[in-house]
């Protein structure tokens, strides 16, 4: 009964705290480490696992006392925040970033100290309530609605831990799951299911827009939008093509709030339980974002994507690579100069089909390839293809 406001936000703070277990990692994609484990190094200092209950006991002890002042680190963080700063923390850790919240602002030169480790604290917050296992700020990306994404406020930074995603990179995880001959789907090859029911005037949904499928293919040159998604069910096509002029688009089945293409507005007529059950699993679904790198691809679900790209992969190579990207992981899907530069190449494919080169395949939950039942995306439940303008 005494217990004040603050008190109450840093209890449920600390429930909400990724704990690192092994089947909370794998759900990242990670191999199963906690956060003691990521820091404390192996016992016999490499030599191997040790032998006797001593030194197992001495690596336990020193797994507690990492956890003992990650506690006592973290606390005192938050007792820098305001009520109003903590409220929207809870907010952004309970709602796993499906809730747009502000950034929380602290000054960029707070550094705080665990064992011999020096952590930037929107690092320290990413691995209490997201990555236990995450090392290196090198490791995240800032998403570009965060303020500090545009260095608007030099001397401070923002520290929301859902305003970060981790980096994926083809040096790094995840490696490529599947080989499989190329694959390009042109409109006319499958059957196209449009409804004008899918123009909805809900608030916080955005219909899909008003390009027809002759508008992109005639008109190649049109600078409205800046890309087009087109949101498939094995091989029908269902509403409209989306077309997006914002520098960045949700898209999602379900968001608690969100504007974007929300693919649960959509009246599909396939019924088969298995394209229902991977369209239950979308969720927070995907952020497609245009950088001045190129265009990035930010997995928000809590099931993994598999995302294919030409400008992915070796421009030698003619076999392309379906790349899996966990949930919380970003990925450049497309570059432009790169684009250009295999648009100009002498191979066939891009030649005589210009577009395939600006053309990103992403699929839901089921991937695709020689080492899945399914060869090629048109056998996958729910799927998107993203048709950039060149």
């Amino acid at each position: 009964m005494f217990r004040t406001k603050r008190s109450v936000l840093v209890r449920r703070l600390w429930r909400s705290r990724a704990h690192g277990g092994k089947e909370e990692v794998a759900a990242e994609g990670e191999s199963g480490v906690t956060v003691a484990e990521a820091w404390v190094p192996a016992c016999g200092e490499g030599r191997g696992c040790c032998l006797g209950k001593a030194g197992c006991g001495g690596r336990a002890a020193a797994r507690a006392e990492t956890e003992v002042e990650l506690k006592a680190l973290t606390n005192a963080v938050l007792k820098r925040l305001k009520e109003r700063q903590l409220e929207g923390l809870l907010h952004a850790v309970e709602s796993r970033g499906g809730v747009r919240t502000p950034c929380l602002l602290l000054p960029a030169k707070a550094d705080s100290r665990l064992g011999q480790h020096w952590y930037p604290l929107p690092m320290l917050l990413c691995k209490v309530f997201r990555w236990p296992d995450l090392r290196h700020c090198s490791e995240v990306k800032r998403l570009c609605y965060c303020e500090s994404y545009s260095k608007a406020h030099p001397e401070l930074v923002c520290c929301n831990p859902h305003h970060l995603s981790r980096l994926c990179e083809l040096e790094s995880p995840p490696p490529p799951y599947s080989r499989y001959p190329t694959e390009f789907l042109k409109p006319s090859d499958c059957p196209v299911s449009v409804s004008s029911s899918t123009e909805t005037g809900r608030i916080n949904c955005l219909s899909p827009g008003g390009l027809s499928d002759s508008q992109v293919l005639q008109e190649p040159g049109d600078r409205s939008h800046w890309c087009v998604v087109a949101y498939w069910e094995e091989k029908t096509r269902v509403g409209r093509l989306y077309s997006v002029q914002e520098p960045s688009l949700d898209i999602f089945y379900d968001l608690p709030q969100g504007n974007g293409f929300c693919l649960g507005e959509l009246n599909s007529d396939n019924k088969s339980q298995l394209v229902q059950k991977v369209r239950s699993k979308i969720g927070y679904g995907i952020q497609l974002t245009r950088e001045v790198d190129g265009v990035w691809v930010y997995n928000r679900s809590s099931y993994p994507i598999f995302i294919k790209s030409a400008t992915l992969d070796n421009p030698n190579s003619r076999i392309l690579l379906a790349h899996k990207v966990f949930p919380g992981f970003s990925i450049k899907a497309f570059d432009y100069e790169n684009a250009y530069s295999l648009q100009r190449s002498n191979d066939h494919e891009f030649t005589q089909q210009p577009w395939t080169g600006f053309t990103v395949q992403i699929s839901f939950v089921k991937g695709w390839g020689q080492c899945y039942t399914r060869q090629f995306i048109s056998s996958c439940p729910c799927w998107l293809e993203v048709i950039f303008n060149n």
